[in-house]
């Protein structure tokens, strides 16, 4: 016990001066738009989470995650629960980038974060091609970054990857509900919202279409594929600039602007199923850490993950405040 003890707070005081970089990197950057780091979470007690049995006082646990919108309520959703499980929690959410928040886990300056499966596979990893199979692909993470000192927890249901979405009256209209339909509508119906990036890469648009049997030019002439802005594909696809809008399956502007995400029945666009991430190290020392959040995991589905990026996205909403909310509602902590 005395080993693991000094084992901690060494890396609690190696962890203070990557975070004092880390936050200076933050706020640096914050003149071009991006929010500051903060720690700030609501006040909230034990529900269904309970304190670890036997963790000692002053257990030091780090949270990281990235600097968007979903990734910041999943961060301070961790947070929570790791406070509420009896954990002193280091919160090291809202670092800007993908790589930096890699690169701390793997450093083991952080201890958890949530991850999706396909961010892992295809660019940490360098992997070319996903693995169709949700289960599949989360397992092959798995595999690959035990060798890293990091265990994947289950994934969660929702799987935050591309999609096409519709407005809902249309669809019913056309009587579409997966991209395969769109083979059988009239061809001056196929009209295309998508960005640029999506345009242009050699996994993107032109393979879409050619796997869907309306191959561009031919199924669909390039007159009827509009490019936007980033974040523009929303609103032109509400407003009926096109039929068929690139969008990302759990952003709240699917909700908020009533439109329906089409399936996706041949499994052409990579999965990014969520999952909590650990240090294996740390999941050594306190294997519980895991059940804690293989309750939460279940919860986590695009309808959910939908509704609470409206609210930090379209009503304003701090994601400390959506995360515990959410986290009250479902009985993990209480007010």
């Amino acid at each position: 016990m005395a080993t693991s003890s000094v084992r901690a707070r060494g890396r609690r005081r190696l962890r203070a001066v990557v975070t004092a970089a880390v936050l200076t990197l933050t706020l640096g950057v914050s003149g071009c738009g991006l929010a500051p780091a903060t720690s700030f979470v609501p006040d909230v007690k034990p529900g269904s989470i309970r304190p670890i049995e036997g963790l000692p006082v002053g257990t030091g646990l780090t949270v990281t995650s990235k600097n968007f919108t979903e990734q910041l309520i999943l961060g301070k959703i961790a947070v929570i629960a790791a406070r509420a499980a009896g954990f002193d929690v280091q919160d090291l959410t809202n670092v800007p980038g993908s790589q930096p928040v890699r690169q701390l886990m793997l450093d083991g300056q952080a201890d958890l974060t949530y991850e999706y499966t396909g961010t892992a596979w295809l660019t940490y990893l360098g992997k070319d091609k996903p693995i169709p199979d949700q289960r599949k692909q989360w397992q092959a993470v798995k595999d690959a970054d035990t060798a890293n000192g990091l265990t994947w927890g289950p994934p969660a249901p929702m799987n935050n990857t591309y999609a096409f979405a519709i407005r809902s009256a249309k669809a019913k209209q056309l009587g579409v509900t997966s991209l395969s339909d769109i083979a059988t509508i009239p061809p001056a119906e196929r009209t295309f919202c998508i960005e640029a990036e999506f345009n242009s890469r050699p996994d993107g648009m032109n393979p879409l279409l050619k796997t869907y049997g309306i191959p561009r030019g031919s199924g669909v002439p390039n007159g009827q594929i509009g490019i936007y802005d980033t974040g523009a594909v929303y609103t032109a696809t509400a407003n009926g600039d096109c039929n068929f809008g690139e969008v990302f399956t759990t952003d709240g502007r699917i909700k908020a602007l009533d439109l329906t995400v089409l399936a996706d029945d041949k499994k052409y666009f990579p999965a990014y199923n969520v999952s909590p991430v650990y240090n294996t190290k740390t999941l050594e020392e306190h294997p519980q850490l895991a059940q804690v959040f293989d309750r939460i995991s279940p919860k986590l589905t695009d309808a959910e993950l939908q509704e609470l990026n409206l609210q930090v996205d379209v009503q304003g909403r701090e994601p400390a405040d959506v995360a515990a909310d959410w986290m009250v509602k479902e009985g993990f902590v209480t007010r």
